[in-house]
């Protein structure tokens, strides 16, 4: 029952996401990008609940995220393959606990999700007013993706160790 109530508070947690992008904390940023949070939030669950749950969090987490975005471009197909993909290589187990796999993970999958946005604008943007390959947009994604990368390692740890792994201590 306990560990379901965890999972439970987990859930809760991912309307943190949005508030969290919102607010992009000064002192977690990096020439003034933050660190995609909700890449941060969906690497632990899907690592430990699997691809097709992992691909409805990011389901859910791109409607939220898509929810507080004016833009054309969605974050739905990025946050679905990266939760498919990262539930997919949780069943390998070895990968799960090593912190420096969760770093290159996140910092890869952030790289991905932000390359699939920009690869979206450039479709379905307006083509007079966008040039191919823009050196902010390039920089914007290169930044957020090492905020990920740093982050991962120390709060997916700790999501890993508090909601999804038993007390050794029974």
């Amino acid at each position: 029952m306990r560990k379901n109530q965890k999972k439970s508070f987990y859930q809760v947690l991912a309307l943190l996401v949005p508030f969290l992008t919102l607010i992009n904390p000064p002192y977690l940023s990096l020439l003034g990008v933050g660190p995609r949070w909700a890449e941060l939030w969906l690497l632990p669950w899907a690592l430990y609940q699997g691809p097709i749950a992992g691909m409805f969090a990011g389901f859910c987490l791109g409607m939220m995220g898509d929810a507080i975005n004016l833009g054309i471009n969605t974050q739905l197909p990025a946050l679905m393959l990266l939760g498919y993909f990262w539930g997919c290589l949780g069943q390998k187990k070895e990968y799960i606990d090593k912190p420096f796999s969760l770093g290159l993970f996140a910092l890869f999958g952030s790289f991905l999700s932000g390359l699939l946005v920009w690869f979206q604008e450039i479709v379905f943007g307006n083509i007079n007013d966008f040039v191919l390959f823009n050196k902010w947009a390039f920089q914007t994604i290169l930044a957020g993706s090492v905020m990920t990368g740093f982050l991962a390692p120390f709060l997916c740890q700790l999501c890993i160790r508090t909601f999804f792994q038993r007390n050794s201590r029974n």
